[in-house]
């Protein structure tokens, strides 16, 4: 056997005000072919995993370019219109191949494309033709077009939120790609469209036990090959933007969508209890700093970097520097000016500085006074499960008592190490102040006294009830009260 791999990821948040060229993929993930590291980064796992399988199985596995870019705005199209080509070719110079097997995100919107993954996809099916396998793992937090579903032959995506499983279900992926082209399996794909938007975080409930079941269902049902949810993308503004429920069967097209129907309308039986509860700014700066001990880890969960904002807003900040407060660590802050001038102060100056809330507006205001340089490091990362999540040249300042940390590329806060690796003890802290949704999670919470959930300006469009969208359908909960009738 003889297959194809390639990585062509990220999610555009529509309203985010930074875009994204070639040089935001080559910042975060560029790897010609054969160059992409033992460790996958999030949507290449289908790459690594992919070299051990076809290693094992004495088959061919050609790989083509693995380009990430972290979450931002819209994708430059010369951008996305020479990664798509680049591996086109590489896969046409394959040919003839038995399967493609890709790693994509499926919320990425570029300048001229609203759909680029199902763009992709077809050019992939032109190229190969109706018989040869197409597959590919999916984020949930994607869209899931009719053209995507017209060109694949079926999706595996991302169970939990926070993204922990990656890799095991690029080992599903495999698991029904090997099956398919050794015969054993027909696999069918079957999607239900919820009707509905929503943030599905599985680290509480009702997600935990839905998810609990769905795995349930695939171990106990030999006809069901994997079981997904796409939870959709609020921030992408695009035509089929919205939650989508997929099953892949073993040639059971009836049972596919009967299970599809039945789990979609369970999801939306629960819309709207997903959501974690969320403080506002004087709530939770008020609790935490009543805390007997710590560190409450707050998160600034809208102005998440992983959603596509750029993580620069100091709402937080200024409500601590106005109350005092004291044992307090704030990462990260989006500033690379910023970062570029502590970098020339060097350790240990004391400088005039303005860092932050530069970006948009609902960010509050730039913060000005003198600071303290406790740390610089270059090219500074932070632990993602067994991967590593680079945040750039970062600066470790201390401005009125506060620990802040600087970064120069933006990312999301996911690991306590993001702290320790810029000389903070995390555990020692009474107060963590993280820029993420709900990934931090399932790290943050081993050494978190409490997490409290914030909602601290708005940088990011999470009411899409009220959210000015130019594409979004608008006849899905919450923008209509009853889609279902």
């Amino acid at each position: 056997m003889k297959l194809f791999t390639a990585v062509l990821a990220t999610e555009t948040n529509t309203f985010s005000p930074i875009c994204i060229d070639r040089r935001g993929f080559e910042a975060s993930l560029y790897a010609k072919p054969g160059e992409h590291p033992v460790t996958p980064t999030l949507c290449s796992a289908p790459l690594t995993v992919g070299r051990r399988v076809c290693t094992e199985k004495g088959w061919s596995l050609v790989e083509g370019t693995a380009a990430w870019a972290d979450p931002a705005g819209l994708v430059n199209r010369q951008a996305y219109e020479s990664l798509r080509d680049e591996i086109l070719d590489q896969l046409r110079a394959a040919l003839p191949v038995d399967g493609v097997v890709l790693g994509l995100h499926g919320a990425m919107v570029a300048d001229g494309y609203l759909d680029p993954e199902g763009d992709l996809l077809t050019c992939i099916r032109d190229l190969v033709g109706p018989d040869v396998l197409v597959c590919a793992e999916l984020d949930p937090h994607s869209h899931l077009t009719e053209k995507r579903v017209a060109a694949i032959d079926f999706f595996v995506v991302f169970k939990e939120f926070p993204h922990t499983d990656f890799v095991d279900r690029a080992e599903d992926l495999w698991r029904i790609a090997v099956d398919t082209l050794e015969g054993r399996v027909t696999p069918i794909m079957s999607v239900f469209d919820c009707r509905m938007i929503d943030v599905f975080p599985t680290s509480r409930e009702p997600m935990r036990s839905f998810v609990d079941k769905l795995h349930q269902i695939e171990t106990k049902d030999n006809d069901v090959l994997s079981l997904s949810v796409i939870h959709g993308f609020m921030a992408g503004d695009v035509p089929e933007m919205g939650t989508k429920m997929i099953a892949v069967t073993n040639g059971n097209a009836e049972k596919g969508a009967q299970l599809t129907r039945s789990l979609g309308l369970e999801l939306f039986a629960n819309r709207g209890r997903h959501m974690m509860a969320q403080l506002s700014v004087d709530e939770a700066v008020a609790q935490a700093m009543l805390a007997e001990s710590g560190p409450t880890v707050i998160a600034d969960m809208w102005d998440n970097p992983g959603g596509g904002t750029a993580g620069d807003a100091t709402v937080l900040l200024a409500e601590f520097i106005e109350r005092g407060g004291e044992g307090v660590a704030f990462g990260t802050i989006w500033d690379p000016v910023a970062v570029q001038i502590c970098m020339a102060a060097g350790e240990g100056a004391e400088i005039p500085l303005r860092f932050g809330a530069k970006s948009a507006p609902g960010t509050g205001s730039p913060v000005d006074g003198r600071v303290s340089i406790v740390k610089l490091v270059r090219d500074a990362e932070m632990r993602f499960g067994e991967s590593f999540a680079p945040f750039g040249d970062a600066a470790h300042i201390r401005l009125n008592g506060i620990d802040i940390i600087l970064n120069s590329v933006r990312a999301q806060s996911f690991d306590p190490s993001l702290f320790s690796v810029m000389g903070i003890d995390p555990a020692q802290k009474k107060i963590l102040v993280i820029k993420s949704t709900n990934h931090f999670h399932a790290s943050f919470s081993k050494i978190a006294s409490q997490i409290l959930y914030c909602s601290a300006g708005s940088p990011y469009p999470n009411s899409p009830a009220n959210t000015p969208y130019r594409h979004a359908r608008r006849d899905i909960w919450p923008m209509m009260k009853n889609p279902h009738g």
